[in-house]
């Protein structure tokens, strides 16, 4: 009988053996997943000045902290209420399997458990919750395989960037950022213990929905490290009556959400994982400036739902973008009145007719061509045939009139479109045509409409393109990206770039003619009490859209509105009446908070200019210009 009953057990022990090794062969390199541990985390997005703008991730939300910035007092925490004996056992503690085995049978069901911080870090990235024996099995397994190959610090640090920790936040640094604020070197003990206290049942202790558990929970943690002699009594009373305040942030922080959708679109063919990837992107954002924008939009925006007392205009919208002339950094871009609304972004997706706001660019190409600001150009009437289509085209003037010979100047300043048409007419369809391709102008059509600006372009490449005149000559790239860090510290940064395309004499000659729009032109309602703007006003056939594109000596403003359907708006929205006064707005409340910008436009390399007889001289060296009739032209130079 003897010998029955030990062949059974030898048997059972070989079976048993067998069935262990089996096991332990099927799940060992499951353990890999920790040891090369490489969790999916957040990516951060920051303005100019280091705040935060959004988090983006994919499912959880996780901020990575490396065992050596993890305080010894979270450590402490984390050790004393869930696994005190962590630094002396091997992955799993027998004498606590043992206990709660004992415990269990009692109760014939599974009642106390024994899982050791090792055996918890496998459940959470390995296994299911499920109460079963071979789950249990393949946990201690597990647990002592990455014991044996990890320390004790790098167990401690996966389980504190891995375990949920309620709210939607992943890993110990994420959840004291979200719920406290702050970094994990300035929490309180109070604070960490609520932590701490967290993955054991996250959402009962939430500290957000339930927060007297929360803090009960936290006590107990307290209470521990008190007995076990690792705090004091004046640490462990103070820890007791401490209440903390907690934060009900939501997981995106999202504050500028236009800005964020184009980094992703600007970055996603790049980044494959760039909502896991933990990469900090740095932008030229300004958030206060982000926020004034957003604030001016939507100003100009109720000026016009205001004045449209039939509220006809049901899908009115707009955009505005603002830049820094010299760099092309783009300091804040708003795609739309209410992003709640209506996610499309109307500064990038939307391709809209930039009007009379084209003309600077036709005119540059006029004072290319040897005409000056005084030259006469012909504004009147004529009706244009296309015989292959059997049409004709009428154009006018806004004001129904015409002048006959007006100076270039004023044909800007008042934004005539017969004596635009007239130039470009003078000047050659096709080299007006070459000539705005040369600029970077897409869509142009090869007809005269060329002279209103009867083709689509966004806010956002028009605002690069105006930094021809408000950079002198040097047209500049809008740049939302300036820097990016990805989770080994590796750094990527963008810069500026540009290509000068005109001398800034010639560029300032119509800085010169925009600044005088402003002043006395269609531009009046963006002049802005001490300091130099210039710009001009857009609007298309039929009051569609409506643009102004304006700029200090430092920055540069392009504001649009119209209706989202392409409708018309109101009968004498236009670019003067309903886009400069944001503008304005802008710029008025841009001024107080930095006083210290620049004021008035440089006049290049110091020089002065006059023009005499239709042209332009410049000369150097005098403090101010001479009187008309001390000077004589001679070899085509001025003499006085």
């Amino acid at each position: 009988m003897f010998k029955y009953i030990l062949s059974f057990l030898m048997i059972l022990i070989i079976g048993v053996g067998v069935f262990l090794i089996k096991t332990y062969s099927d799940i060992r390199f499951e353990a890999y997943k920790i040891i090369d541990y490489n969790p999916p985390l957040t990516t951060r997005i920051f303005d100019r000045n280091g705040r935060l703008i959004a988090n983006i991730f994919d499912k959880q939300d996780r901020l990575y902290v490396p065992f050596k910035d993890i305080p010894p007092r979270v450590v402490e925490s984390l050790i004393a209420i869930e696994d005190t004996q962590f630094f002396e056992h091997s992955g799993i503690n027998l004498e606590a399997i043992l206990r709660a085995a004992i415990t269990d049978i009692r109760a014939m069901k599974f009642v106390e458990g024994a899982s050791t911080l090792t055996q918890q870090l496998v459940k959470n990235v390995l296994l299911t919750r499920n109460k079963t024996i071979m789950r249990k099995i393949k946990e201690a397994m597990l647990a002592i395989e990455i014991n044996s190959v990890l320390t004790k610090e790098q167990i401690i640090e996966r389980y504190l960037n891995q375990v949920y920790f309620g709210h939607g936040y992943y890993g110990i640094k994420t959840a004291a950022d979200g719920y406290f604020h702050k970094k994990l070197k300035d929490l309180s003990l109070k604070e960490i213990a609520i932590l701490v206290g967290l993955p054991r049942a996250p959402s009962a202790y939430n500290p957000v929905t339930h927060r007297e558990l929360s803090f009960a929970r936290a006590n107990m943690v307290i209470n521990r490290l008190y007995r076990l002699g690792w705090i004091n009594d004046a640490e462990y009373k103070k820890a007791l009556s401490e209440k903390p305040i907690v934060y009900n942030d939501t997981l995106s922080q999202n504050k500028a959400p236009y800005v964020v959708d184009e980094v992703i679109r600007q970055l996603k063919g790049k980044y494959k994982n760039l909502k896991t990837g933990g990469y900090k992107i740095y932008l030229s954002i300004d958030l206060n400036l982000q926020n004034l924008a957003k604030t001016a939009l939507r100003y100009g925006y109720d000026r016009i739902k205001k004045r449209d007392q039939l509220n006809k205009n049901t899908t009115l919208n707009g955009a505005m973008v603002v830049m820094n002339n010299h760099s092309g950094k783009v300091l804040a871009m708003v795609g739309g009145v209410n992003y709640a609304k209506s996610k499309f972004d109307r500064a990038i997706q939307s391709e809209r007719q930039p009007g009379s706001s084209i003309k600077p660019f036709i005119y540059q190409l006029a004072l290319n061509s040897g005409y000056s600001e005084a030259s006469k150009i012909a504004d009147i009437s004529r009706i244009y045939t296309d015989k292959i289509k059997d049409k004709s085209w009428a154009p006018e003037n806004y004001e129904d009139n015409f002048e006959g010979l007006i100076s270039l100047e004023n044909a800007l300043i008042h934004s005539r479109n017969l004596a635009t048409i007239n130039l470009v007419n003078d000047l050659g369809l096709e080299n007006v045509y070459k000539g705005l391709k040369t600029f970077g102008f897409k869509k142009v059509p090869y007809n005269l409409t060329i002279a209103l600006g009867s083709f689509g372009i966004s806010p956002y490449e028009f605002a690069g393109k105006y930094t021809l005149f408000s950079n002198y000559g040097k047209m500049m790239k809008p740049l939302l990206i300036t820097k990016i860090i990805d989770r080994y510290n590796n750094e990527i940064d963008y810069m500026p770039s540009g290509k000068k395309m005109e001398q800034p004499k010639q560029a300032y000659l119509m800085i010169d003619m925009l600044r005088k729009v402003v002043l006395r032109g269609t531009g009046r309602q963006a002049r802005v009490k001490g300091i130099e703007t210039a710009g001009k006003t857009g609007t298309s056939n039929n009051f569609v859209d409506a643009w102004f594109c304006g700029f200090t000596p430092d920055i540069e403003v392009i504001t649009w509105y119209g209706n989202d359907d392409n409708s018309p708006m109101k009968r004498g929205e236009t670019g003067g009446r309903v886009a400069a006064p944001a503008f304005k707005y802008f710029v008025k409340n841009y001024l107080a908070m930095h006083p210290e910008t620049k004021r008035k436009f440089n006049i290049p390399n110091g020089d002065k200019k006059i023009i005499k007889d239709g042209k332009i001289y410049y000369f150097t060296n005098i403090s101010k210009p001479p009187k008309m009739n001390d000077i004589s032209i001679e070899n085509n130079k001025l003499i006085f």
